[in-house]
C-alpha cells in the first residue's frame, strides 16, 4: 500500500510571495482560439478592454465607507467599440475590464438614440473628484444597452461613445456585488452579473460594465450571450496541461495532520467495501477501476462505501497515503464560454475528529466529525482572452469563496497556495486560525505551513472535460455515498469531555451549538463524489 505519508516536498519561506498575480502567462501549445485576445460569440466578436482611463471618484460611501471609481475603457482595436463604463470600490487592485464589441453580422450593433441622465452628484455633500453623471443610453427598437457611462459635465454625451447589441445577442442580467451608494437617496452601484454566470449549461456572458439601483427608479442593461453551440476559446488538452503545470496550486496539510489524501486507486486496492441497504452482511470488495460501483441514478442511500472490516486494514486505509495523492480535474466552461474553470478534486479515505474552542478551552470532540470519505476541492478560473489566472475558489466545508488572483498566496511563481484545515482538509487562502460558530462556541479549523504539501501540477488526472474526448473512470458516475451515514449520541460525546464543562447551562449551550452545526461539520452523512455536487453543472456557492 506504499508508505502513507511519504510525500514530504519542503519549500524556504523565499519562494513565496504573497498578495501578487503570478508572474507570468505560461507560453501555450498552439491549437484553436484560447488565449487569442478575441473570442467569437457567433456573429459578435468580443475582445477584453483593460486599459481604464478614471473618469471620477468619489472617497465615501459603499462597502467599508471607502469610495469608489469609474472608468473609462481606452485604445480599443480598430472595429471594437465600447459598450459602458466600469467601476470597482476603492482599497483594492485595478483589476477590471470591459468587453468591447465587433459586428460579424451585419447590424449586431448600433449607436443608441439618446441617454436618459440617471443621477448626479451636484447636491452631494460627499467628499468626490468633481461632479458626476450618470447617464443610460437608450437602445434603437430591437436593440439592448449593455452599461452605463459616466461624465463630468451635464452635457449630453455623444451618440458615438457607446454601442447597443441586437437583443438576439443579448442575455438577463442581474445585480450582482455591491460597488457603491451614498446617501438618502437609494442609489446605489453594483456590478452587472448574467443570472446563469459559471453554469456549464449557460451561454449568458459578463460584459464588465456596471448596473445601477435608484430607491425610486429601476434601470437595468443586459449581459451578452455567446450563440455557438460549442464555445470557441476553450483549451484543448494540451493548453489545459500547460494550465495545470503552470497555475495548478501548492495544497499544505497542517504539520499535526493525521489523515492524508490518497489516490481513489489506492483506497479501493486497499479493501475499501461496497454496502447495500438490506444486504449489509455481505459487502462487495471495490475493483481498482470502480467498475463494479452502481453507476447512475441518485443518491437514494441504497448503498455507501466504508473502510476494511479488518483492523489493520482499516487504521492503514483509514490514515490515507500522500504518496499516492493525485488530483482529479474536472474543465468546464464558464462565463458563456469566455472563461474555463478547473474545478480541482482532492480525494481523502477518512476525515478526522474535530476540534472546538469553548471559552478559553480547546476540547476534542470525539468522534464528532468524523466520517469515511472526504472530496474538498479548489477551482482555479482562467481568462479564455489572454490565459492568466483570473481568480480561485476554495471550498470550506458546505461553501466556500472566491478570492481574486491578486489577492491569493503564490509559491514557485505562478502557483497559487491553499491550506487544508487538520484533520476536516477545508481549503483556506491564508494560514492561521478560523472559527466557525461565535464568540463562545466554535469548530476550529487550524491551516499551517509544513512538509506535508501537495504540488497539484505534478500529478494531476483530468477525469472531464466536455468536447475533448476524455473518457471518465467508472467511479465518477458512482452517485451515492462514499462513507456510511453514522449517527452519534452527542450528550454521550460531551459526556467525556464534562469535566471541562463546568456548569450545567454551559453544556447546554454547547449542545445547541453542536446540533446547530450542518451535517457535514458533525460528520453524520456520509458524503457523495464529485459529480453529486452542486458545483458540477453550476457555479460555485
Amino acid at each position: 500500500m506504499g508508505n502513507r505519508v511519504s510525500r514530504k516536498l519542503s519549500m524556504s519561506s523565499s519562494q513565496v510571495a504573497f498578495h501578487q498575480r503570478p508572474s507570468s502567462v505560461p507560453k501555450f501549445p498552439p491549437g484553436g482560439n484560447f488565449a487569442k485576445g478575441s473570442i467569437d460569440l457567433g456573429g459578435l466578436t468580443v475582445c477584453q478592454a483593460s486599459n481604464l482611463s478614471r473618469v471620477w471618484a468619489t472617497h465615501e460611501g459603499g462597502p467599508n465607507n471607502q469610495g469608489a471609481a469609474f472608468y473609462e475603457p481606452t485604445a480599443l482595436p480598430d472595429g471594437y467599440f465600447m459598450p459602458g463604463h466600469y467601476s470597482q470600490p476603492n482599497g483594492k487592485p485595478l483589476a477590471g475590464r470591459v468587453l468591447a464589441v465587433r459586428d460579424e453580422a451585419n447590424g449586431a450593433v448600433e449607436r443608441p438614440v439618446n441617454y436618459t441622465l440617471v443621477w448626479n452628484s451636484k447636491n452631494s455633500t460627499m467628499k468626490q473628484n468633481g461632479v458626476a453623471y450618470v447617464w443610460l443610453p437608450v437602445p434603437p427598437r430591437g436593440y439592448k444597452a449593455l452599461g452605463y457611462i459616466v461624465t463630468a459635465t451635464p452635457d449630453l454625451p455623444s451618440l458615438d461613445r457607446v454601442r447597443c447589441v441586437r437583443s438576439n445577442f443579448t442575455g438577463q442580467c442581474a445585480a450582482s456585488e455591491w460597488i457603491w451608494g451614498h446617501g438618502d437617496d437609494g442609489f446605489r452601484i453594483v456590478e452587472g452579473e448574467p443570472v446563469s454566470v459559471g453554469a456549464m449549461a449557460g451561454n449568458d456572458v459578463p460584459v464588465g460594465t456596471f448596473a445601477t439601483h435608484n430607491a425610486k427608479d429601476s434601470a437595468t442593461v443586459s449581459c451578452l450571450k455567446n450563440s455557438n453551440a460549442v464555445p470557441s476559446g476553450m483549451p484543448n488538452m494540451d493548453q489545459i496541461k500547460t494550465l495545470m503545470a503552470s497555475y495548478g496550486p501548492l495544497v499544505y496539510l497542517h504539520p499535526d495532520e493525521q489523515f492524508f489524501p490518497s489516490s481513489v486507486e489506492w483506497f479501493f486496492n486497499g479493501g475499501a467495501l461496497l454496502y447495500q441497504r438490506g444486504n449489509e452482511g455481505s459487502p462487495v470488495k471495490i475493483d481498482s477501476t470502480g467498475s463494479n460501483l452502481p453507476q447512475g441514478g441518485s443518491n437514494d442511500g441504497a448503498f455507501w462505501l466504508d473502510l476494511p472490516v479488518d483492523d489493520n486494514a482499516n487504521e492503514v486505509v483509514k490514515k490515507g497515503d500522500l504518496s499516492t495523492s493525485k488530483a482529479y480535474v474536472h474543465v468546464k466552461p464558464v462565463q458563456g464560454g469566455t472563461a474555463t474553470d478547473l474545478a480541482i478534486w482532492l480525494f481523502y479515505p477518512f476525515n478526522g475528529p474535530a476540534k472546538a474552542k469553548v471559552l478559553f478551552f480547546n476540547i476534542d470532540l470525539g468522534k464528532i466529525g468524523s466520517h469515511v470519505g472526504d472530496w474538498e476541492h479548489v477551482t482555479l478560473r482562467i481568462n479564455n482572452f489572454d490565459g492568466k489566472l483570473q481568480s480561485v475558489y476554495f471550498s470550506e466545508h458546505s461553501g466556500g469563496r472566491w478570492v481574486d488572483a491578486s489577492q491569493v498566496e503564490y509559491g514557485d511563481r505562478n502557483k497559487p497556495v491553499a491550506y487544508a484545515s487538520r484533520n476536516g482538509h477545508a481549503l483556506y487562502p491564508n494560514a492561521g486560525l478560523v472559527m466557525q460558530g461565535n464568540k463562545q462556541f466554535g469548530i476550529r479549523n487550524d491551516m499551517a505551513k509544513s512538509n506535508f504539501v501537495m504540488d497539484i501540477g505534478a500529478n494531476f488526472e483530468i477525469m472531464s472535460a466536455d468536447s475533448l474526448g476524455v473518457v471518465e473512470p467508472q467511479w465518477l458516475n458512482y452517485f451515492r455515498e462514499w462513507g456510511p451515514k453514522i449517527d452519534y449520541n452527542i450528550s454521550a460525546e460531551l459526556n467525556k469531555v464534562k469535566k471541562l464543562l463546568f456548569f450545567k447551562k454551559l453544556k447546554r449551550e454547547f449542545e445547541e451549538f453542536l446540533n446547530g452545526l450542518p451535517s457535514e461539520v458533525l460528520g453524520q452523512e456520509g458524503p457523495t463524489g464529485p459529480k453529486a455536487k452542486p458545483s458540477w453543472n453550476g457555479d460555485e456557492a
